[in-house]
This record gives structure tokens, C-alpha cells and sequence, in this order.
């Protein structure tokens, strides 16, 4: 469970420096800025997401899942609003980290995952 934990605050960290390099409305000072808050990310995502999923369930139904993305954009705007020296500016910027932040996510699973076979 820890090991899980750490992944995906490897993996937010990865995305969240990602979308600040590329991105230009994604702001952080310093590095551990970027530590805290994909820490803040992290945290905000494992207990709010699931609340916000049950009750957009029937958004992402008709969506087929994209208004998943809407919630993520949420979380991410949370915690910018948790912690100020990470700056979310723009919605766009906001939908774009989201999904770089996702990819990193998923490539660390998949990296997992070949690890354990």
C-alpha cells in the first residue's frame, strides 16, 4: 500500500513537472513546490474522487467517460486553491495537465507492471 502511495506520487510529481515545462498557464516555483503539490494532487484524488465520480455518475455515463476529465480538472484546480505557490491559470491549461499528468500515471503502471511479470 505505501509502495502503491509513493508510485503515484512519483507518477503526479512526473506529470505536474511535465505540464510546467510544457504548458504555459501551469505555474510552480521550485521543486519542491512541485513535491508538495503533487503530494496535495495525490491526496485531494484519493478522497474526493470518489465522491465526485458516485455523484457525476450519470454525466460520465452519457459522456462515455470524458466528464472524468472535467472531475480531474477540479481536483487539479483544489489544489491549487489548497496551496498557492502551485498556479493553475487557465481551464485549458488545466485540461492539459490533467492529461499529462494522466499519461504519466499510466505509464508508470504500465512500467509496473512489466516489472512484476
Amino acid at each position: 500500500m505505501v509502495r502503491r502511495f509513493l508510485l503515484t506520487w512519483l507518477a503526479n510529481f512526473l506529470g505536474l513537472s511535465a505540464a510546467t515545462i510544457f504548458l504555459k498557464g501551469i505555474a510552480a516555483d521550485s521543486f519542491t513546490v512541485l513535491l508538495i503539490a503533487s503530494l496535495i494532487f495525490g491526496l485531494v484524488n484519493a478522497f474526493l474522487r470518489p465522491f465526485l465520480v458516485i455523484l457525476s455518475l450519470p454525466a460520465i455515463v452519457l459522456t462515455f467517460g470524458l466528464f472524468s476529465l472535467i472531475i480531474n480538472t477540479l481536483l487539479l484546480y483544489i489544489t491549487s486553491a489548497i496551496y498557492s505557490p502551485f498556479r493553475v491559470e487557465s481551464i485549458w491549461s488545466a485540461i492539459g495537465a490533467v492529461i499529462v499528468v494522466w499519461l504519466a500515471n499510466y505509464l508508470m503502471g504500465f512500467i509496473i507492471d512489466k516489472e512484476q511479470i
